[in-house]
């Protein structure tokens, strides 16, 4: 990918291109011959299909989980969404269903199901959460789709470039807000935004949740990392409506990813999925910690 936002909106608009046809390109030059465009669409193809498994599977059922800590959070928000219950979600359905798709895929990554890592394990959800419920919403075929992941594998690309993906080096915005970032870029593409706009929504995600620490309880990709992944396809979401109403930020963004390094190598390393800090730290954090290492009972 190119290196900067200004040189990606130039030559998008020069060339009369999408953000998802410079990374086609990119892919098929890489490739050597080796793949074409309808070889690269297929591995899309089959991506997004693992994406919109994970994110469905949980929602009328719920995996059992050793600690019971993120069990059935899924069937919960779905069941939210459709105000099946006392109360109406104050967020609407739209959005109760979003996140009941990012817990879907949390729970089954917990049970060790079939997921896409976009980018990591730990921020599985948002990706598929974001793009599956603007899916159901807005019936978007398969190019649509493909072309938003597209999308988001070139913000993917920058994030790396500049930064990590490593909550273990830069903590959980590194994990959770290159999700986001990425989800909201796709988002943005999928609504029919310019490579501006995407790149804008991308930079209001990271600094939504700059500095977020990683801190996994007993080191298990399960509490808070679910929430996480809930809020983050919220900020997915929201990011895209604001950078389409034509907010836009300040800040270019290959240089709020350059931030987002230079905070997370500030970080404590007690914040950087060491299983020490944060949540992770507290006395229940630490009791789930002995008991999953074998030292002590939950009783």
């Amino acid at each position: 990918m190119l290196n900067t936002e200004k040189e990606i909106i130039e030559v998008c608009k020069e060339q009369n291109k999408t953000i998802a046809d410079l990374v086609m390109e990119e892919e098929i030059a890489t490739a050597r011959g080796k793949k074409t465009e309808s070889d690269i669409r297929e591995y899309l193809k089959e991506t997004l299909k693992v994406m919109e498994s994970s994110a469905m599977a949980n929602l009328e059922r719920a995996t059992e989980s050793k600690f019971n800590m993120i069990d059935g959070f899924a069937m919960a928000a779905n069941k939210a969404s459709m105000n099946d219950g006392d109360r109406e979600p104050m967020s609407g359905s739209f959005m109760m269903r979003a996140m009941a798709m990012a817990f879907s895929t949390s729970e089954i990554n917990c049970a060790m199901g079939k997921i896409v890592a976009a980018p990591t394990a730990g921020s599985s959800g948002i990706l598929p959460a974001a793009m599956m419920s603007a899916k159901e919403k807005y019936g978007f075929d398969q190019k649509t789709l493909e072309d938003g992941l597209l999308t988001a594998i070139a913000i993917g690309k920058i994030i790396v470039k500049y930064s990590t993906f490593a909550g273990a080096e830069g903590g959980c915005q590194a994990e959770c807000g290159s999700a986001a970032a990425m989800a909201s870029a796709a988002l943005v593409a999928m609504r029919g935004g310019s490579a501006s706009e995407a790149l804008t929504a991308a930079s209001i995600c990271f600094v939504n949740v700059m500095g977020l620490i990683c801190d996994p309880i007993a080191g298990l990709v399960q509490y808070p990392c679910t929430f996480r992944n809930s809020s983050g396809v919220v900020n997915a979401i929201t990011s895209a409506d604001l950078a389409l109403a034509g907010m836009q930020s300040i800040v270019p963004f290959e240089e709020v990813v350059q931030a987002t390094k230079e905070v997370g190598d500030a970080l404590e390393p007690e914040f950087r999925e060491t299983g020490l800090g944060g949540l992770a730290g507290t006395k229940t954090g630490q009791k789930i910690r002995e008991k999953f290492m074998g030292n002590e009972s939950m009783e």
